[in-house]
This record gives structure tokens, C-alpha cells and sequence, in this order.
């Protein structure tokens, strides 16, 4: 049964019974809020509530391991820096006439910080930079990492054993700089912290397929500049439902521009900064939850399970996981030296790289949806508000997300082993981690313990009928791709 999307979006807006709010008593974070601009861990993880970790069995080793993160917490971009010059001068404008126009108990709704407010990124010419706060999670994810898998850094240091990453983008080779830091602390000789130098490799951004695969698609590129602007549309019912709101609450008149822009002064104070008593204090609970979704629903769109081109154009990533997987089995089956086959490949990327790589491995998926994927049918948009979803963007790639895949060796007589034909028992097993959280995988019957024949039977093989340069050098047909074609899960 088709639906029009967009109608259906304004009359959910407009029915007062859906106006959920949390109740007395329930504590509310805005930080766990973000959408993507989240700090990494600030969002609780409501997926995995009920899910119950795999015994890794006893004798199972790692042996190697394979990282693909997105760069820490940054500050604004410079284009979102004029736009913060621009919200501090309408601000401005905005109080002058209120004061010409009211008095008295009006004035009093205005909040105080709004009078005089500038923008603490004012007059910086430059933007996007990894800030402290970034540096201090990359760091310490690195620490731990060492810690989860003690195995597999416990020899001294090579380039080729311990391969690290990054894309061209300075916030992202900071981050894998970060990373390593924490990493390899202790086991150089360099300064009071024992650190040590670490190779930090990068290809260029016109040929890098396999972490800016976003950038070189040229399919994707023209997909995401025709549906932009239907993501801004879709937006649009909220922003002017709450604009309303606002305008009521604080008699100011706000435009929809002002409350986008608000939105993201929000996410910037609350992330970057620890503020949530000024912008984001504009915004209710329940409102706040409605400027998440939308903000999910764009990331739904424009980079995750929205188009299938979105992921199918990271399938030369998904492969340099698995060969990785391979050469790591082959060594250990030759009986190798630990010295001499690389054990972790770590990558630093972008949110436009993480969250492709998490629809390939079929993560955060609803009820059947792992089938329609694998059938290549269209996904609904993510549930509004009060409704749950699985897709929320701070968790699926917050700053510094990250998915690992370890490689475990167990012993070929292992009673736990899977049964996988005859009477072969898997020898190797992926054990998959979505920011160090073991995370069920749809294709290994929701599992995070997995034999490495079924994950590349299941979750790999079904991509790899679609290579890079069919999927990105083709004329997409996008009128299908239309957002108002969509189907509303929570309509059906």
C-alpha cells in the first residue's frame, strides 16, 4: 500500500495525542541526543538492552583484527562558522525588536544568555580541526583496545604488522595519530610517557576507494545532491511545528532558518563544550527528540540504508577486511612466526565511511529487514518519536565510533564449535564489536560470535556481486529513489 510521505509526516506533527513528553521523575540528557554530533559514549546503547554477549570459548585466540573508525569530536566547519556569525547578528536583530514591540512580562520569557550572545568559534578563519576532546577519545579507545586484545600487541612494533590508516583529511590522521599514542604507550622511548613513532598511511583523495569511497563514487555523488533538498523538505514539518512553539513560548519571531540554526548551536554546546543550559534549554524534551529523528532520518537517507548505493560503494572496503581475515588465516595455518604477518589493521575515516560499513555488516536493522536487504528491497524510514528505533546516529556513528572485527583462532576440536557441513566445525570466528560493544549480526543468525565461513557466506558474498566500478560509473535512475516513495513502518 503506497503512502505519501510527506502528508503523512504533517498530519502525525499536527495530532496532539503522539505530543509524548518524558514523564515526572524520568531523567533527560540532551547529550545522548546529537544524533552524530554525539560524543563518543555520551549515548546509551538501548539496542543491545536485552541482548547477552557470546562466551568467547575457552582456547579461542585472537589473531587479528580489523578497526574502521570515524575521526573524534571536531569543531564546526568553517561554513558553520559564518552560519553561527549570522545566528549571533539575527539574534540581535531579533531582541532589538522585541524590545521596540513589547513590555514588561514579555520581555521576561526572553532568556538572559540570548542578550549579547556571540559565537565562541568568532572570528576563527579556520574550522573542522580534531579539538582536545576528540584527541582524549581516540587516545584512550586505543588504550583499551590494547587491553581487550593484550595478544595482539604484545610484540614490538612494525609497520606492516600493525597497519595503520587514515584518510587525507587532517581530522582524521590526527585521530589515527591519537590512537596510536594510546596504542603503543609505554613501548617506545620517547619523553616521560615511553611513546614511540608509528606510521600513519594515507592515499589520495581522488583515488581513495576504500575509506573515501563517498568522495570518488560519482554514481553516489549525483544520488546525494538530487535528494539533499527532499531531506530539507522532509525536515520542514517539524522545524515549522516547533518554530510555532518557540515563537509562542518565548515571543520572539523565529523563522524556521533561526531554529535550524538554534538546533545546531545545541549540538555544538552540548557536545563540544558541556553547555546545555542555553540553546539546547530552548528546546523540550519531546522536541529535542523529534530534531534527533529528523537528524537520523538524514543520515538514514543520504549515507545508510535509505539507497543501497549508500553501502554498495563500499564494497572494496568490505573486501580488504575479509582478504585481511584470509592472509591472517593462511599464516596461522603455515605455522608463521608471530613476526612476520600482520595482526591489526586499524582505519580512521569519517561518518560517510562508518556508516556505509555498518549497513554491509547489517547492523541496526529492524525485525526482517536483514531479508529485504539481501533481497535489495527498500527499507522503511526509521520510526518517529515516541516510537523506538534501532537506527539512531548516536550510536550508529557518534565521534569516534568505531566497528572492530577480531579474528578468532580456536581449537578444531572445540566442543562449542558451529557445525557448518558434514562434521566440520569452524576453526575461525569473526567477533564482531560496534563500539567495543559485542553487536548482534542479522546474517549470523544475531550473533556476535560468528564462523568465518558463515559471516563471508552470508554477510559478505551476497556484496560482492556488485563491484565499485559498476555500482559508482552508472546513470542512477532517481526518480525511484524519491524520499515520498518511502514507506513509513509505523503506518503499516
Amino acid at each position: 500500500m503506497a503512502f505519501a510521505f510527506s502528508s503523512i509526516l504533517l498530519a502525525l506533527l499536527l495530532a496532539p495525542s503522539l505530543l509524548v513528553r518524558p514523564s515526572a521523575g524520568e531523567s533527560f540528557d540532551v547529550r545522548q541526543h546529537l544524533s552524530t554530533v554525539s560524543r563518543y559514549g555520551a549515548a546509551k546503547d538501548p539496542n543491545n538492552a536485552n541482548f547477552v554477549p557470546s562466551a568467547i570459548p575457552d582456547g579461542c585466540k585472537a589473531v587479528h583484527l580489523n578497526l574502521v573508525a570515524r575521526h573524534g569530536t571536531r569543531s564546526p566547519t568553517k561554513k558553520r562558522i559564518k552560519e553561527l556569525d549570522q545566528l549571533a547578528i539575527r539574534l540581535d536583530t531579533l531582541l532589538n525588536d522585541a524590545r521596540e514591540s513589547q513590555k514588561g512580562s514579555s520581555l521576561e520569557k526572553i532568556p538572559k544568555w540570548l542578550s549579547g550572545w556571540q559565537s565562541p568559534w568568532k572570528g576563527r578563519e579556520k574550522g573542522g580541526e580534531l579539538i582536545s576532546k576528540g584527541e582524549d577519545e581516540l587516545y584512550h579507545l586505543g588504550i583499551r583496545v590494547r587491553e581487550i586484545f593484550p595478544a595482539l600487541f604484545d610484540e614490538e612494533y612494525h609497520p606492516d604488522i600493525f597497519t595503520i590508516r587514515a584518510t587525507q583529511v587532517p581530522r582524521a590522521s590526527a585521530s589515527a595519530v591519537a590512537f596510536g599514542m594510546g596504542l603503543f604507550s609505554g613501548k617506545g622511548s620517547l619523553g616521560p610517557g615511553q611513546h614511540r613513532a608509528f606510521s600513519v598511511l594515507s592515499e589520495s583523495r581522488a583515488s581513495d576507494i576504500c575509506l573515501r569511497f563517498f568522495d570518488t563514487c560519482q554514481t553516489y555523488k549525483e544520488f546525494r545532491s538530487s535528494q539533499e533538498p527532499a531531506v530539507e523538505k522532509l525536515k520542514e514539518p517539524i522545524l515549522d511545528e516547533i518554530t510555532s512553539s518557540l515563537v509562542t513560548r518565548f515571543q520572539l519571531n523565529f523563522t524556521r532558518r533561526d531554529v535550524a540554526s538554534l538546533w545546531f548551536l545545541c549540538k555544538q554546546e552540548a557536545s563540544l563544550l558541556e553547555i546545555t543550559d542555553q540553546a539546547c534549554a530552548l528546546f523540550s524534551a519531546y522536541e529535542v527528540s523529534l530534531l534527533e529523528w529528523t537528524d537520523d532520518l538524514e543520515v538514514f537517507v543520504l549515507k545508510g540504508y535509505g539507497k543501497a548505493i549508500n553501502y554498495r560503494m563500499g564494497v572494496p572496503l568490505l573486501q580488504e577486511v575479509v582478504q585481511s581475515m584470509e592472509q591472517a588465516i593462511m599464516a596461522k595455518e603455515e605455522n608463521r612466526t608471530p613476526a612476520t604477518f600482520e595482526k591489526a589493521r586499524l582505519r580512521f575515516a569519517h561518518a560517510e565511511t562508518l556508516v556505509p560499513f555498518t549497513c554491509l555488516l547489517g547492523l541496526f536493522l529492524e525485525g526482517s529487514e536483514f531479508e529485504q536487504i539481501q533481497r535489495e528491497q527498500p527499507l522503511c524510514l526509521p520510526p518517529k518519536p515516541p516510537q523506538k528505533r534501532n537506527w539512531r546516529g548516536s550510536i550508529v556513528a557518534p565521534f569516534s565510533g568505531n566497528n572492530m572485527l577480531a579474528l578468532y583462532q580456536c581449537p578444531g576440536n572445540n566442543s562449542s564449535g558451529v557445525m557448518l557441513s558434514g562434521a566440520h566445525r569452524s576453526k575461525y570466528f569473526v567477533h564482531v564489536l560496534h563500539n567495543e560493544i559485542p553487536t548482534p549480526v542479522p546474517g549470523c543468525g544475531n550473533m556476535d560470535f560468528c564462523p568465518f565461513e558463515v559471516f563471508k557466506e552470508r554477510v559478505v558474498n551476497p556484496h560482492l556481486k556488485h563491484d565499485f566500478h559498476s555500482v559508482c560509473n552508472v546513470k542512477l535512475e532517481l526518480p525511484g529513489a524519491k524520499i515520498e516513495q518511502m514507506k513509513s513502518c509505523s503506518l503499516i
